[in-house]
């Protein structure tokens, strides 16, 4: 009989210590506890099989009652965790008390008789028979026991239907385990054995549970992947508290970040320059916006890219964690397609550059071969568009009227079509060598309106939207005036467009300082005379200003020009 639990007892330690080899940190705490009670429980029946007295084998009772109290407790709450159906702390916290509370009694045996009721032993043959009997508080024990058999067995028997995410080997073997032990405990009752069967039924469970320990870490994916992050030596990470303090780092992080082989756990890496510069305050700046999670770091001839995010134990927020990793192979296919990419936008932009100026020098052609049909306008748009250059580099001194650059180089490209609508135009009207009949000037004026028609077709396949709408303004409304007096559509002030306005100033001006064939070309001064007095008249007046300023270069430029 001491023969038999001694093995029992010497099993139970040598599963313990396979257990400690085989002991992974992320192990459920109630495994653990299950192979600190499980030898405990087997020494009390030792210790019973060795008693000679009543007292003696008291206290070798009280022990077994240890491991017959919790263990089934613990046995049931490892199921529920492998069988990945979390009980809450509370209904934990709870069982345990009310565990605790139906072995207290044990504690009292030999003294009240509320867990057993008589107890007597006779020595035969050196071995102590004892005569138990009963009372209320075992009987409790019982169903205990009774309920944590049967919640742990449905527990198994849902998992092996439901849930798919456990495996079905480790379902099997708690199940066979759990049949085993039932077998164990009752059988010794039932079939009024001179042995104690319930020590065995403790160390065939330590047997299952180590056939599973070997394997239960790997399905716990998230520790399984945190732990081989940890381990490669290309990955690195460095850990902080919410204050910065430091809680660790790998190989590879103290390689990247130096200052870091100086620091201790605790220490407050604020206070070193270098780590408040390049760690704390991109931290900061992802508090303040979690988008800006990360960023990049040369060591060597190596880019880690490094992410922040927030530092987890349970559900709670801790601090940050940074995770680093190399970056070199995909910043330098960064870099290879930038390369690219600015070489093939410098290709484009040559290519649309040589199309824009075809497309510009098509248009002036066009511009020019109507021009030629004019007797009267000879070299007109060529000096017109020099005019409208001179005004606009004088209005962009101050820039009062808030123009962009983009415009400016509109409006001086569009000038040479402002009279593209004379194509529409009769010849006999167009090629008159006198002044115009109010009747042919009323055709004449239609060379406004046809213009920008015509400008809309040529550029409305065009990508740039605002030099087709400057040009179609500056050919439909250069002959409008300020008092609304000017046509195709009378309009007045502020609602002529300004490209139009200053268009009109040049183009007049050219018209007075220029030779036709009804009329010699004026002074400067007349011409002068003539645009001041048509200032808020025919002319915007805020515009004068500008003018004026132009004047110099405007009379230089027409004096240079050939008779």
């Amino acid at each position: 009989m001491v023969t038999y639990y001694t093995i029992l007892f010497a099993l139970s330690l040598l599963f313990v210590g396979a257990y400690a080899v085989v002991w992974h940190k992320h192990y459920d705490l109630f495994l653990s506890l299950l192979f600190c009670f499980i030898p405990i429980a087997n020494l009390g029946y030792l210790l019973e099989a060795k008693s000679t007295t009543i007292p003696e084998v008291l206290i070798a009772i009280k022990i077994t009652y240890i491991g017959g109290s919790y263990l089934l407790l613990f046995i049931m709450f490892a199921i529920f965790n492998m069988c990945d159906l979390r009980l809450k702390k509370p209904l934990r916290f709870t069982l345990l008390c009310i565990t605790t509370a139906i072995f207290l009694p044990v504690l009292t045996i030999g003294k009240k008789k509320i867990f057993y009721r008589d107890i007597q032993g006779t020595l035969i043959d050196g071995k102590l028979h004892l005569v138990k009997e009963y009372g209320i508080c075992h009987t409790i024990y019982y169903i205990m026991i009774v309920i944590y058999v049967i919640i742990s067995c449905a527990v198994i028997i849902y998992s092996l239907k439901k849930k798919r995410a456990v495996s079905t080997r480790t379902i099997r073997i708690l199940l066979l385990g759990e049949i085993s032990t039932i077998i164990l405990f009752f059988g010794v009752k039932f079939f009024k054995l001179d042995i104690d069967l319930t020590p065995l039924g403790y160390v065939v469970d330590e047997f299952f549970i180590l056939l599973i320990a070997a394997r239960l870490h790997l399905y716990d994916v998230t520790d399984t992947v945190i732990e081989t992050i940890a381990l490669n030596e290309e990955i690195g990470f460095i850990n902080l508290d919410k204050k910065f303090n430091y809680l660790g780092s790998n190989d590879l992080s103290k390689k990247i970040f130096s200052e870091l082989k100086a620091i201790r756990i605790d220490d407050n890496v604020s206070k070193n320059p270098v780590l408040n510069k390049e760690i704390v305050y991109k931290i900061e700046k992802f508090i303040k916006d979690n988008s800006k999670n990360q960023f990049f770091k040369k060591h060597g001839n190596k880019v880690y890219k490094i992410n922040i995010d927030y530092l987890y134990t349970g559900k709670y927020r801790r601090g940050f964690m940074l995770f680093i990793q190399d970056d070199t192979q995909d910043q330098k296919y960064i870099k290879l397609m930038e390369n690219f990419n600015i070489k093939l936008q410098d290709e484009v932009a040559q290519k649309t550059e040589h199309i824009v100026h075809m497309h510009d020098n098509l248009i002036l052609s066009i511009a020019t071969m109507i021009e030629s049909r004019d007797n009267s306008t000879g070299g007109h748009i060529k000096r017109t568009s020099e005019g409208v250059h001179i005004l606009i580099t004088e209005i962009m001194k101050k820039n009062e009227f808030n123009i962009s650059k983009e415009f400016c180089k509109n409006i001086i490209k569009a000038a040479p079509m402002h009279d593209l609508g004379k194509i529409a135009v009769d010849d006999a009207i167009l090629r008159k060598p006198a002044r115009y009949t109010p009747e042919e000037f009323e055709k004449m004026k239609i060379h406004a309106a046809e213009g920008a028609k015509i400008i809309h077709e040529i550029l409305k396949e065009t990508d740039d939207a605002k030099f087709r709408t400057i040009a179609e303004n500056v050919a439909h409304y250069h002959h409008e005036r300020w008092d609304g007096s000017g046509y195709p559509c009378g309009l007045k002030g502020e609602e002529i467009p300004l490209e139009a306005r200053i268009m009109a100033i040049a183009d007049v001006y050219d018209a007075l300082v220029s030779k036709r064939v009804y009329k010699e070309k004026m002074s400067f001064e007349e011409a002068n005379k003539i645009i001041l007095e048509g200032m808020g008249k025919q002319f915007d007046k805020a515009l004068e200003k500008y003018y004026l300023a132009a004047r110099p270069l405007l009379e230089k430029y027409y004096s240079e020009l050939p008779n």
